[in-house]
């Protein structure tokens, strides 16, 4: 399988200045107040490999894990006492054996005793269907936001759909955002009784009301979008009040936020291997500066808080001799994290054609999935957690005969999915993937015309 474009996504610098103001003590009429924001844990507690690009090279380092996360974010709530708020964009527990068989509930524990703030459920919240969906975003300690999620049949909010906390004087006003997309990005049936409306003009109005009526001095959005959405969002009208757009998704390592025409974008990465940090320094009610960066959740940093641990364990004993079992070994690093072709998806869909011995395999682009990586030259294990992680739904592997004809014009959907130059159109996770074809296209090209090559058998 080969193509013409190849793309890193997830581990983007993407550089923006930041107006950042120098630190200290606080005066009489100056308040600081620090964000922390987590996006896209996919139900990784414990530390993990993750995927580094250092000098044009891919380098692997053990990061996240909750109990570490959870001394991080006590370290940095007592260095701002008070004024100190922990957000999350979405995607928390979904990704991984143990939510999945236990549909979320092996999360609840531990992801309580982080103490949210604010909390807006993502495009894989439906996963477990309307009902688990609203009991697990109710029972993780803090009231969840999102504006655009309906019950169906009566159209009322599912949800709070805003939020506002008042630190010593200044209102911080949040509204949460999920992908209208998500009925068609997941199976339909997991959005059954849920309507998604849209980003549109009644949404900017409801913006400039709330701003307005509560008068509030910094307003975010929390959105579940992607970043290219949440880009276009922050240049867009339904922005013009809105001075943060903390995103998710696409589990892109933002460094500096993105200034664009209203707000600033930014985006932690995922799997909880990042801790976003914004710190805002708020003089009269206007901010008069801010500064951004990415924590590095390494463990060796940030010992493991004990409690949180124990909560690990006790969330995994029911299904860890399942989950633990070893499937087999790799001698060579398994990830995914590039936006065309992975050796995480080369294996995947290299055994669906040799347990079907069908001529090409497809998967989807999925963004999540954790690397295993050999150590000390040694094969690593790759255990049944492995393998929940990398395809967390348990769905039928389907065979069936296609046309050259229509898989030329499905695959053609697929690229502009993947590379479109309009936000609106860029839609799920990376590229499909595949096996036994060989693609050559390119991105720059017009909608409909960008494969330039297309084989199967040659």
């Amino acid at each position: 399988m080969s193509a013409a474009a190849l793309a890193l996504g997830g581990v983007a610098n993407a550089a923006s200045a930041s107006d950042a103001e120098p630190t200290g003590a606080q005066s009489e009429d100056t308040v600081e107040v620090t964000i922390l924001q987590l996006a896209d844990l996919h139900g990784q507690m414990d530390p993990h490999q993750d995927l580094f690009l250092e000098d044009g090279e891919i380098v692997f380092r053990e990061r996240g894990g909750l109990a570490h996360i959870k001394t991080l974010v006590e370290q940095e709530r007592a260095a701002n006492p008070g004024r100190t708020l922990l957000i999350d964009a979405g995607d928390l527990y979904q990704g991984d054996g143990y939510s999945a068989m236990s549909k979320g509930e092996a999360l609840i524990g531990p992801l309580r005793h982080l103490k949210y703030d604010v909390i807006v459920p993502g495009n894989w919240a439906v996963v477990y269907g309307k009902d688990q969906m609203i009991r697990l975003e109710n029972n993780l300690g803090t009231t969840p936001i999102v504006e655009n999620i309906y019950h169906a049949d009566t159209f009322e909010p599912i949800y709070e759909q805003t939020m506002i906390r008042e630190i010593e004087g200044v209102k911080l006003g949040f509204l949460g955002l999920d992908d209208p997309d998500v009925p068609r990005r997941q199976n339909p049936a997991m959005s059954d009784g849920l309507v998604f409306s849209e980003v549109d003009g009644r949404l900017k109005n409801k913006i400039d009301e709330f701003v307005v009526a509560n008068d509030i001095d910094v307003m975010f959005l929390i959105t579940h979008l992607g970043v290219f959405k949440q880009i276009a969002i922050a240049d867009s009208p339904v922005s013009e009040h809105v001075d943060y757009v903390l995103g998710s998704d696409t589990h892109e390592r933002i460094r500096q936020p993105l200034q664009r025409r209203h707000a600033k974008v930014t985006e932690p990465g995922a799997f909880g291997t990042f801790v976003g940090k914004l710190t805002l320094t708020i003089r009269d009610g206007e901010v008069v500066g801010d500064s951004y960066e990415l924590l590095d959740v390494d463990p060796d940093k940030y010992p493991a808080d004990p409690q949180m641990a124990a909560l690990i364990e006790q969330a995994k004993a029911p299904h860890r001799e399942e989950l633990e079992r070893v499937m087999g070994y790799t001698s060579t690093p398994i990830y995914r994290y590039l936006t065309v072709e992975t050796p995480m998806d080369h294996m995947i869909t290299d055994a669906f054609r040799w347990k079907t011995g069908t001529q090409i395999a497809l998967s989807n682009g999925f963004r999540y999935g954790n690397p295993v990586v050999p150590q000390n030259d040694r094969p690593a294990p790759i255990t049944m957690a492995n393998l929940w992680n990398w395809m967390p739904l348990n769905t039928k592997l389907k065979t069936g005969k296609v046309k050259g004809e229509v898989l030329h014009q499905w695959l053609e959907n697929e690229v502009n999915n993947a590379f479109s130059p309009k936000p609106a159109e860029r839609f799920g996770g990376y590229l499909v993937r595949f096996s036994g074809i060989r693609m050559r296209f390119e991105p720059s090209l017009p909608k409909g015309q960008r494969i330039t090559e297309l084989l199967v058998d040659g």
